[in-house]
């Protein structure tokens, strides 16, 4: 699952933070005498780069503390001592520090660029197959069956079921704007994952319900509002189908009772 996949990343460039400068730094110790300091510094920036770009702020920011610690260790005298007396030492020092920490964060928000338009293309590729399923006119139960499909791919679901018609219960809903609600109180889905049961995400048209999806996601899943947002966009979209063809089996949201299992 995505959410896992980004702890199981972060939690490498975490290792890879403390881990990788003192390996660079002690590698290079045989040519002491001949490679000039600020060429290891250079290749200490390096790895800053290599860790921001695969990791998050924090592992990128830890990466150029330790690189700047370790250059100090290893590559300052007097050697194998966190001290240092030498002016241009110093400097080094904390130019690489202060380097490593602003390629850190460009390496970063470069990603996180690349990323979004990435998501951004995938979204609309998404929308654009299925308005053009509805715009066609294709039977709704055939429009919910593909949106179905995408869901579980776009929000990292364990499985999805369509319920046309009446809406019955109070599970936990999915809101149009991403955000979701548990009865009178709001769920941080940002802090807290999806819960634990099926999630309710209602298709409608025009202020009338047709069905719903009914979510049930895989543990710890945490989707971006992003994905969320772009999930209600595609019920919407099975509403629309219903409404075009099937407007009779409208039922208004208000008309609730027991949670059906299907």
């Amino acid at each position: 699952m995505k959410y896992f996949g980004r702890v199981h990343r972060d939690r490498w460039a975490m290792l890879a933070a403390v881990a990788l400068p003192p390996a660079l730094a002690a590698v290079l110790l045989p040519w002491r005498s001949s490679l000039a300091n600020t060429d290891v510094a250079l290749l200490l920036v390096v790895a800053i780069v290599a860790v921001a770009a695969n990791g998050h702020r924090t592992a990128g920011i830890l990466t150029a503390i330790s690189a700047a610690l370790w250059y100090d260790f290893f590559w300052t005298t007097p050697y194998e001592r966190f001290t240092i007396t030498r002016s241009t030492d110093i400097e080094t020092t904390v130019l690489l520090l202060a380097v490593g920490v602003a390629v850190s964060e460009l390496a970063i928000r470069a990603r996180h660029a690349r990323r979004t338009v990435i998501y951004d293309t995938a979204y609309l590729s998404e929308l654009r197959s299925t308005i053009r399923l509805v715009a066609a006119g294709r039977d709704p139960h055939e429009v919910a069956e593909q949106v179905g499909t995408q869901l579980v791919t776009l929000l990292g679901l364990r499985d999805i079921r369509f319920e046309p018609g009446q809406l019955l219960g109070r599970p936990p809903q999915l809101e149009p704007d991403g955000t979701m609600s548990w009865g009178e109180t709001r769920w941080n889905i940002d802090e807290h994952g999806f819960p634990d049961q099926d999630i309710e995400l209602r298709t409608g048209s025009g202020g009338t319900v047709f069905g719903r999806f009914m979510l049930t996601p895989a543990p710890g899943t945490a989707p971006s509002l992003q994905a969320r947002q772009v999930a209600a966009m595609l019920a919407t979209q099975v509403g629309m189908a219903f409404a075009q063809q099937e407007p009779s089996l409208g039922s208004r949201s208000n008309r609730r009772g027991p949670v059906a299992r299907a």
